[in-house]
């Protein structure tokens, strides 16, 4: 809230927009049966005694729908990077060709893709849940500022923030669905 008792609306969008752009990161990590190159950036090898993101230590690249080359640059690390992609729970299982890791990425089962889809609706549902939060903190703001306002103004401060919640919910439904569409095609 500004000093002249005007809610920050900016700010509050930027928080819930910063909601959606978390649940794309996070369906980022979602198997589809595609390979992506953002599957392995959870992946954490043991390099030189610390933990680094695979991406520091080798290439990733993705020559075909099905399957992620890793290009490891130190040749001694590739043992640690194979072992850190088998333990990352991604279940993809790395072939070794010299330096290069092939990946290939299985076909999904009708199982796997209703617990993946089912997986989505979870990581929307928190979306969903920290742009109500946000929310509820404008409307906190707006109660604090009650005093310094007339009741008008309250409620059209309280409708630009229940437009900016609708709007940010729908665009988390409208990513959640074309998720789950691409999770659940064939």
């Amino acid at each position: 809230m500004s000093d002249d008792g005007e809610i920050d609306l900016d700010a509050i969008e930027k928080r819930m927009d910063g909601a959606l752009t978390s649940l794309r990161n996070e369906f980022q990590t979602l198997r589809t049966g595609r390979a992506s190159a953002s599957m392995l950036e959870p992946v954490m090898v043991e390099a030189y005694g610390q933990p680094t993101p695979i991406n520091q230590v080798a290439t990733i690249n993705v020559p075909e729908p099905r399957m992620i080359v890793v290009n490891v640059w130190d040749k001694g690390m590739i043992n640690a990077v194979d072992k850190a992609i088998r333990n990352s729970g991604l279940g993809i299982n790395p072939v070794m060709d010299g330096p290069i890791l092939r990946l290939p990425i299985p076909e999904l089962n009708e199982e796997r893709r209703r617990e993946l889809a089912k997986l989505a609706g979870q990581y929307a549902e928190n979306a969903r849940i920290a742009v109500r939060n946000v929310r509820k903190d404008g409307m906190d703001q707006l109660k604090k500022a009650k005093d310094s306002m007339g009741e008008d103004d309250e409620k059209i401060w309280s409708d630009e923030i229940q437009v900016l919640t609708d709007k940010a919910i729908k665009n988390i439904d409208d990513v959640l669905e074309n998720k789950q569409a691409e999770i659940m095609q064939v």
